[in-house]
Parts: C-alpha cells; sequence; structure tokens
C-alpha cells in the first residue's frame, strides 16, 4: 500500500474531453517527508512514515520533536505510516504527487468524517418519525417509537438505533479516481466526495 497526506481544499467541477461537467474534490498534497523508514529485520514490517502540515514547536510533544529532529525536518501536524511502500526513501527526503499517483488511478480516502453533535433518529438513522399529527399526538412526528421490549427480556438490546453522536468517526471511501493532476500546485482532483471538512487531514491510498 502506498500513498500520500494531502489536506481538503473543497469541491469544484470540471469539464472532461466531451464537455461533461465532473465534480471533483481539490486535495492539496505538498511534498510528504519521510519521517522514519522501518524494515523487516527490525521492526518486523517494512514502512515509510511520512509527515506533513507545518506545526509550531510549542504545540508539538517532546517525543515527537526528538522523531522530527531525527529526520532532519521540521515540526509536522500529521504522521500516517504506509507499509510495504515500493519507494526506497531515506530519511528526511520528499515524496511528490507524481511519484505515485498517475491520471486515471483508482484510490482510497481516509479521513475523519464531519462531527454533527447529538442527533435524533430520523437524521441519524432514517427513521421516518411516528405518523401523522394528529389522533392525539404531541411532538411525536420525530419520535423513535417504542424502543422494545416490557415483561421479557426487561431491557434494551445492544446496538440498537436510538439518538446520539454523530459524526467525526474514521471514514475510509473506496474506489475514487483520479481526474487530474496539477503537480505545480501540489493538487490532485478526485472524482467524488471525500471524508472530512474543509482544511482537514486526509490520507490518500493507492
Amino acid at each position: 500500500m502506498n500513498g500520500l497526506i494531502g489536506r481538503k481544499i473543497g469541491m469544484t467541477s470540471i469539464f472532461d474531453e466531451k464537455g461533461r461537467s465532473i465534480g471533483v474534490t481539490v486535495i492539496e498534497a505538498v511534498p510528504n517527508v519521510v519521517t522514519q523508514v522501518k524494515v523487516k529485520e527490525t521492526d518486523g514490517y517494512d514502512a515509510l512514515q511520512l509527515a506533513t502540515g507545518e506545526a509550531k514547536p510549542k504545540n508539538t510533544t517532546q517525543p515527537l520533536m526528538g522523531h522530527f529532529k531525527n529526520a532532519s525536518t521540521s515540526p509536522k501536524k500529521k504522521v500516517a505510516e504506509f507499509r510495504s511502500h515500493p519507494l526506497e526513501k531515506k530519511l528526511g527526503e520528499e515524496i511528490a504527487i507524481t511519484e505515485i499517483f498517475n491520471e486515471g488511478d483508482k484510490v482510497s480516502a481516509v479521513g475523519t468524517s464531519k462531527g454533527k453533535g447529538f442527533q435524533g433518529v430520523v437524521k441519524r438513522h432514517n427513521f421516518s418519525g411516528v405518523g401523522q399529527s394528529t389522533h392525539g399526538q404531541h411532538n411525536r412526528l420525530r419520535a423513535p417509537g417504542s424502543v422494545g421490549a416490557s415483561a421479557w427480556p426487561s431491557r434494551v438490546f445492544k446496538g440498537l438505533r436510538m439518538a446520539g453522536q454523530m459524526g467525526n468517526q474514521r471514514v475510509k471511501t473506496k474506489n475514487l479516481k483520479i481526474v487530474k493532476l496539477l503537480p505545480e500546485k501540489n493538487l490532485i482532483l478526485i472524482q467524488g466526495s471525500v471524508p472530512g471538512h474543509k482544511g482537514a487531514f486526509v490520507i490518500i491510498e493507492k
């Protein structure tokens, strides 16, 4: 598995060679810095650890500061590991988007979905609510209805779909297509939606 860390800029649309409008997500992937090289002999597996996004030293822990110092690079905000990376790189070297991706490649995007706070069952699980507003019902249009048992088993089963916290979870979207690469601006244009809010870090895997 190989890939890079990028930052979600937003969405736009471009036209293909047939004049069709295609919705794309713009990912800015500035050259990632290699902060650790793992090998099977010492670590049990082969991997490259990459980092991106400039961070302030005061916002970086001392262990990470030593980690970045060994790689002779400045503090970074986002660190990710890619196992069995095909590129042979040394500590402190950079990886550009053109070294890994080509236009037309199918990729996966891994990120944290937008946090939406505490939501009810209608928004969280697509419930329809409890019937109409007539027949004496009051403020029940978006209610979950009965949650189950009475005498037996006298409890609510685990996993029952109810109201609760929504979003802010790790999400992986597969089979996305790279429509266009703009290496001079470090931009990747991916057809479709990518998890996360604007400015969020996203891992693009190939």
